[in-house]
């Protein structure tokens, strides 16, 4: 029986680099790293959400030739690839935060539909939006 959504991928560079935004910036920790030969499993979590993984994973062998993992770094680079949603209770609590550790910001802080939104890149360059829910009215 399907049990629902466990992990998804991202494409990065270099995990290292990619590792320590995540953890060193973002807050997540390691799940899982184990390395078969060359290749590497490498999933983080964040520390509120322990049943979903987001996997840091280079394109290449054994998966892709080296012409496709060279046109899906460009796209990550480029960032094409469709954001990753961050929820937060404040936006722009958060924004300060991340960005005193050194994140780079896309996009600061608006307001939008009730929300508040703000969008940065990792190493990669895969893109993220941090949001905060509209506040209930009720």
């Amino acid at each position: 029986m399907n049990q629902g959504i466990n992990v998804v991928g991202l494409y990065v560079d270099d995990q290292d680099e990619a590792l320590a935004f995540y953890v060193d910036k973002l807050g997540f920790r390691v799940h899982t790293d184990v390395r078969n030969g060359p290749y590497r499993w490498l999933t983080v979590q964040h520390p509120d959400q322990p049943s979903f993984q987001l996997g840091l994973f280079t394109p290449g062998p054994p998966i892709h030739d080296e012409a496709t993992a060279q046109t899906l770094r460009a796209m990550v680079a480029k960032g094409a690839m469709p954001p990753l949603v961050l929820s937060v209770s404040d936006c722009r609590a958060g924004y300060a935060r991340l960005k005193a550790r050194g994140v780079e910001f896309t996009q600061e802080p608006i307001d939008r539909f009730g929300s508040v939104d703000a969008g940065f890149r990792d190493p990669a360059g895969n893109g993220w939006k941090m949001i905060q829910a509209p506040q209930s009215t009720t």
